[in-house]
């Protein structure tokens, strides 16, 4: 695939009344990243969920992208879901 803007997505759920810590464990992170990705997003959703969205523009889909690495498990209720998404039009 030629050059064009990548999307990450890294979603997790927190371990119960941890919302709140997972969020700013996230948002550290994510400015911690070796690189500083076009445009970042965090979101959260009910039960304690959080998404942390990052934009790579002039990127190919299996470019080697900084991610969020997995939280320490006593602060998540299951395994990060990641995904890739390239844009379009």
């Amino acid at each position: 695939m030629s050059a064009a803007t990548i999307v990450l997505m890294w979603e997790a759920r927190a371990a119960e009344g941890r919302g709140g810590e997972l969020l700013e464990w996230a948002r550290a992170r994510s400015a911690e990243l070796s690189r500083e990705p076009h445009r970042r997003e965090l979101l959260r959703a009910p039960q304690d969920r959080v998404l942390v969205m990052t934009w790579w523009q002039d990127a190919s889909y299996g470019d080697d992208l900084p991610e969020l690495p997995e939280p320490d498990a006593a602060l998540i209720t299951r395994p990060v879901h990641r995904w890739r998404f390239e844009a379009v039009g």
